[in-house]
C-alpha cells in the first residue's frame, strides 16, 4: 500500500528530498550503531568481570577443598574485590580484609557453573552494582559456600563518558554526511538539469534538435536517448502534418478556384450565363470537393487513433453491398463470382470504407473488367480486387499508399482522384491488424488485402 505523500513535501525539489530522506537514514543508522556498540561493549566487559569473580572463587574454593584458607583473606589485583566463605548455618568462615568482621551479605545458592548474580547495597559501595558468583566448596560434612563480587563501578562510569562522546559525536557526523550528500545529490542531478534545459530550449518550429546524452549508459542515458526518439517522432509526425495541410490545401485550391471562377463569371454576366449547361460541371466541381473534404475528415480522425467499435464481421456481405452500388454507376463489368464466406473481427463501417475504395480505385482505372474474390486461407480473409487498366510500375507499388500520391500517366487527377483512397484503405487495414500489397494482374493491377479471420 502506497502511503501519501503531504502536498508542502511534494512540492519541494527533488534534491532537497533525497537529501533529506539520506539524512535521515544516516541518522537512524549512526543512532543504532551506537546503541549497539554501547550494548555490545557493555556486555563483554560484564562478561569479563564475570570471568574475573569466577576464577577468583574458583582459586579460593581450592584452598578450602585442600584446608589452606585463612580467615582474612588477602587483597586481589585491584583490590576492590570482595570475598565471603559462609557455611549452612550463614556463619562467615572467611572474608576478604574489605570485608572483616560484617555479616554474610550474600544468599543466593551455588551453581556448578558459577552463573553470575547483580548484586546491589553491599556496604562498601552504597547503591553500587556488583557481579558476584557463589560456588560451593568443602566436603560433605562441613560443606561452604565461597561468594565472589566485583564491582561495576568501572565499568558504568567508562560506558557513561563513551555514551557521552557518541552523543556529541553524532549529530556533526550526521551533518557533515548528510552535506556530502547533498553535494553528491546536487553533482548526480547536474544532467538531469542540463536535459532539462535543452528540452525547454526546443519549439515547436525547432524539432530536428537532439538532447546531448551522458556518456555514461546508465538511467540517464537510457532518459536522453528516449527523450530524443521522442523527439524524432514528434519531428515525423509534425513534418508529416505540415506536409499533409500544405497537400490539402493545394488540393481544395482546385475545385474551389473552378467552382469561384464559373460562379463570378455567372454573376457578372447573369443574361450570359447557360445554367443548364454549368449545372453539371458545379455539381461536378462541388462533389469532387465532398469527397475530397470526407476523405480529409476520415484520415484526421485515423491519425487522432478512434476506437474502431469492433466485433464479428461478414467480409462477404460488406462485399455484395459494395459491389451493388458500384454497378449502379458503372458500365463495366464487376465479377464477383469468386467471392465466397469469410468472417473477420472488426468495424463494419470501416470495412466497407475499404472495399469502396478499392473498388473506386479499380473503376477508376479499368477498361471493361474488375474481378472481385474474397475467401479465408491460412487463417486470414483474402480480399482481392483486380482491374484490367495500366496497371502500377514496381517501384510505385509501395508509394501509391501515401497521401496525395498520384502516378503520371493514365492515373492523373483528370480522373477524379484525389489520391487519398489507397491511403485511407492502407491505414484501415493496418488497424485491422492486416497487410495491403499490390500484384500484377496482366494486365493492370491486383490489390490484395489480409485480413484475420475469425472462426465462424
Amino acid at each position: 500500500m502506497r502511503l501519501p505523500v503531504p502536498a508542502w513535501w511534494a512540492r519541494r525539489s527533488l534534491r532537497l528530498r533525497l537529501t533529506a530522506a539520506a539524512a535521515l537514514m544516516i541518522a537512524a543508522a549512526l543512532v543504532g550503531a551506537a546503541c549497539l556498540l554501547v550494548v555490545w561493549l557493555r556486555m563483554s566487559l560484564i562478561t569479563g568481570l564475570d570471568q574475573t569473580a569466577l576464577q577468583r572463587a574458583q582459586v579460593i574454593a581450592a584452598s578450602v577443598d585442600t584446608d589452606s584458607l585463612a580467615r582474612v583473606l588477602p587483597a586481589s589485583g585491584s583490590g576492590d574485590t570482595v570475598v565471603q566463605v559462609v557455611d549452612t548455618r550463614h556463619v562467615v568462615r572467611s572474608s576478604s580484609a574489605n570485608l572483616e568482621g560484617r555479616p554474610a551479605l550474600f544468599g543466593f545458592p551455588p551453581t556448578v557453573s558459577g552463573t553470575a548474580h547483580s548484586v546491589h547495597g553491599l556496604p562498601l559501595s552504597g547503591d553500587g552494582t556488583w557481579r558476584a558468583v557463589a560456588l560451593a566448596a568443602g566436603d560433605k560434612d562441613d560443606p561452604v559456600t565461597v561468594y565472589v563480587a566485583v564491582p561495576t563501578a568501572a565499568i558504568d562510569h567508562n560506558l557513561a563518558q563513551l555514551t557521552v562522546g557518541l552523543a556529541i559525536a553524532v549529530p556533526p557526523a550526521v551533518a557533515l554526511l548528510t552535506g556530502v550528500c547533498w553535494l553528491l545529490t546536487g553533482r548526480a542531478l547536474r544532467p538531469v538539469e542540463a536535459l532539462r534545459a535543452q528540452t525547454a530550449e526546443i519549439t515547436a518550429c525547432d524539432l530536428g534538435r537532439r538532447l546531448d546524452p551522458p556518456p555514461a549508459d546508465d538511467a540517464l542515458g537510457r532518459l536522453a536517448r528516449t527523450l530524443n526518439d521522442l523527439l524524432a517522432r514528434l519531428d515525423v509526425a509534425t513534418r508529416r502534418q505540415r506536409q499533409f495541410i500544405a497537400d490539402a490545401a493545394h488540393e481544395l485550391r482546385s475545385p474551389l478556384s473552378s467552382l469561384h471562377t464559373q460562379l463570378e463569371v455567372a454573376v457578372r454576366h447573369p443574361g450570359s450565363a447557360d445554367w443548364a449547361a454549368r449545372g453539371p460541371a458545379l455539381v461536378e466541381e462541388s462533389e469532387r470537393l465532398s469527397r475530397l473534404v470526407d476523405d480529409l475528415v476520415r484520415l484526421a480522425r485515423l491519425d487522432a487513433r478512434p476506437r474502431l467499435r469492433m466485433r464479428p464481421v461478414d467480409l462477404d456481405e460488406i462485399v455484395f453491398h459494395e459491389v451493388r452500388h458500384a454497378r449502379r454507376h458503372t458500365s463495366v463489368v464487376i465479377d464477383q463470382r469468386a467471392v465466397s464466406a469469410a468472417r473477420v473481427y472488426g468495424d463494419g463501417d470501416a470495412l466497407a470504407r475499404v472495399v469502396r475504395n478499392l473498388l473506386d480505385n479499380a473503376l477508376r482505372y479499368a477498361v471493361r473488367r474488375i474481378e472481385v474474390s474474397l475467401g479465408v486461407r491460412d487463417r486470414a480473409a483474402l480480399l482481392v480486387v483486380a482491374d484490367d487498366g495500366p496497371g502500377i510500375p514496381v517501384a510505385d507499388r509501395r508509394r501509391v499508399f501515401d497521401r496525395f500520391t498520384r502516378l503520371d500517366g493514365a492515373r492523373a487527377r483528370d480522373t477524379g482522384g484525389s489520391g487519398l483512397g489507397l491511403a485511407i484503405v492502407r491505414d484501415l487495414v493496418v488497424a485491422h491488424h492486416g497487410h495491403i500489397g499490390i500484384e500484377d494482374n496482366d494486365p493492370g493491377a491486383r490489390i490484395v488485402v489480409r485480413i484475420p479471420a475469425t472462426d465462424a
